[in-house]
């Protein structure tokens, strides 16, 4: 995925504000400036409210055009897209304008039903808290589960109703503040709250895509730091070359990572493609969930050669190549991309119940 994606100026600002974006343990003012200016928290805002409703072709070009240069960013981008995705699916023409009153803003939100509410004359008070909400200190709404009277709801609440709790500790993407929302008492009108269904399995694999987008950019950005080595006057420490370029096993090596990443790309287009065409079957959904986690691994393979070309000096905290092997080293492992799963369900959809 190429920066004309996103504009190269945007792609500048981002690089130069990723690792002080992993320090924060969120986005800066100015990568989430520059990101709105992509078009990126407008990706999936209804058109009738301003936004581009964009398939999953462009949406995953534009998510993995980020992960090239700040993959956290881009990450808490590809949350907005599910959560603003998630509202319209689930409220319809009745979808609340206030949520898409500004078409760019930031939106997070967690499909997990970790919350209840009670119904009452003026709507529903909820009570709860959702784990890992990716951007939640920066959204101005969330779209959130909620268990009312046994029955699973989607509701949409302005974040300045709820708390964050810091509870994100973890190796890699630490820019996406990952934290934990907390809703106390919290009264959310009758029009801002919906019955939901699970999505249709063309919805559910563009859901995947948006976690896989963001990775699938960062290899790339690995990448770019690893020819930038080659360019370079670097040469493979204690042997007789000049330059890497020079050895016949790293040029292999640069090849076979190229490879991986062009191929991880090549997939997640292609299963981009598919959840736009829709009528997507059982068996091809998992086959799809299993292309998703084979892209997965194409990138991890892919930095790991690449680490290995640099030697110790990869993972030195200024080289940038570490940060994009943490961030790929723990997005793949979200539920969307569990590898276990993915080979349990298409075997399943292969040779039938057992």
């Amino acid at each position: 995925m190429t920066t004309e994606t996103i504009g190269a100026d945007h792609a500048r600002v981002l690089l130069a504000n990723a690792a002080k974006t992993e320090q924060q343990e969120r986005p800066t003012a100015e990568s989430l400036d520059a990101a709105r200016r992509t078009g990126a928290f407008a990706l999936r805002t209804p058109e009738r409210f301003g936004g581009a409703w964009a398939d999953a072709a462009t949406t995953v070009r534009h998510l993995a055009g980020l992960g090239r240069s700040c993959p956290a960013t881009a990450w808490v981008a590809g949350t907005c897209v599910t959560a603003k995705t998630f509202v319209a699916d689930v409220f319809g023409d009745g979808a609340p304008g206030e949520f898409f009153a500004d078409p760019g803003s930031l939106a997070c939100g967690s499909g997990h039903p970790t919350a209840t509410g009670v119904r009452g004359p003026d709507g529903v008070r909820v009570d709860g808290r959702w784990a890992y909400v990716s951007g939640c200190e920066d959204a101005a709404w969330a779209g959130l589960a909620v268990m009312v009277d046994g029955a699973y709801m989607f509701a949409a609440i302005p974040t300045s109703d709820l708390s964050v709790e810091r509870t994100w500790d973890a190796a890699g993407l630490r820019g996406t503040g990952s934290h934990t929302l907390v809703a106390h008492d919290v009264l959310v009108p009758e029009s801002r709250i919906r019955p939901a269904q699970p999505p249709g399995l063309a919805l559910h694999v563009f859901y995947g895509t948006t976690v896989l987008a963001p990775l699938v950019g960062a290899a790339r950005g690995a990448l770019d730091v690893t020819e930038a080595m080659f360019a370079s006057d670097r040469k493979p420490s204690m042997t007789q070359y000049a330059r890497m370029g020079e050895s016949p096993a790293a040029r292999q090596w640069l090849a076979e990572a190229t490879q991986l990443v062009n191929r991880a790309e090549r997939t997640l287009l292609a299963i981009a493609g598919e959840a736009d065409a829709g009528d997507i079957s059982q068996a091809g959904h998992a086959r799809l969930h299993l292309d998703m986690v084979d892209a997965a691994r194409d990138c991890r393979a892919a930095v790991e050669l690449m680490l290995d070309l640099h030697g110790a000096s990869g993972f030195a905290a200024t080289n940038a190549l570490q940060r994009y092997w943490r961030d790929i080293a723990v997005g793949s492992r979200h539920a969307h991309l569990r590898s276990y799963t993915a080979v349990e369900s298409y075997g399943q959809a292969l040779a039938g119940p057992a």
